[in-house]
């Protein structure tokens, strides 16, 4: 008599980083348990209809279309909390897999009321395949582990299918922001968004990739960075528009 067929796990994606840090104290761990599942994002199943980032968001007084960034791995939240609070009809989506990070942004969120702003807690590469086409209107990716080893360099975010997946989701004329302070990676993201057909550098002098722009939050670990004498690299990519 023949046995049941065998059903086929698909496999795992590789995940490289920590998850977790020090023990969190009582405030945080009751925000993880109280205020995250009330904003955190949950990816369609198998067969469901696709995820629709708009429609996380409360609708924007004005009426219309909320706009949507998408920030991946937003540490402990400064720079997105920042935005949020700047551009309150703007729906701040933020993409994080460590647990102590996410903790420290739900803080910023609770003290400040930041109403706009959703979580999605696991690997950005997920949200990134469940988002539809010409969803989102900015992106950011900052100061990412720069995996310095160059056994390493394929654990590095910013790959190929990483960013065919930002051409995807980005609206025409959409913006992508990076940042690094490991220069070697800075030249590992210029050679890939360059030679890719779907972006165009928006710099046009040294200034423009050594200096942040104005409505470009700092974060800690830019401050960090600074202090130990490694200047940052701020550069930005427009989506171009799509053939008709």
């Amino acid at each position: 008599m023949a046995g049941r067929p065998r059903l086929e796990t698909p496999p795992r994606r590789p995940f490289h980083g920590r998850r977790h840090g020090r023990q969190l104290r009582g405030g945080l761990k009751a925000l993880l348990q109280d205020l995250l599942p009330r904003l955190s994002v949950a990816l369609p199943q198998d067969g469901g209809m696709p995820l629709d980032p708009g429609g996380l968001f409360p609708p924007p007084a004005a009426g219309g279309r909320r706009p949507v960034w998408l920030e991946i791995g937003f540490g402990a939240g400064e720079h997105l909390a920042c935005q949020a609070r700047a551009h309150p009809d703007v729906g701040m989506l933020g993409a994080e897999f460590f647990v102590n990070g996410i903790a420290q942004f739900l803080r910023r969120i609770d003290d400040e009321h930041l109403d706009a702003v959703r979580i999605f807690q696991g690997d950005a590469r997920d949200l990134l395949e469940a988002l539809p086409a010409a969803s989102i209107d900015r992106a950011f990716v900052l100061f990412p582990d720069p995996w310095p080893k160059a056994r390493h360099h394929k654990r590095r975010l910013i790959q190929r299918d990483t960013l065919d997946h930002l051409a995807r989701i980005l609206r025409d004329g959409a913006e992508l922001r990076l940042a690094t302070d490991d220069m070697l990676y800075a030249r590992w993201m210029l050679e890939r968004l360059v030679g890719h057909p779907d972006f165009v550098w928006l710099a046009e002098g040294p200034d423009d990739w050594r200096q942040r722009l104005a409505d470009w939050p700092p974060t800690r670990y830019e401050a960090k960075a600074k202090a130990s004498g490694r200047p940052p690299v701020y550069l930005r990519f427009a989506r171009r528009e799509r053939p008709i």
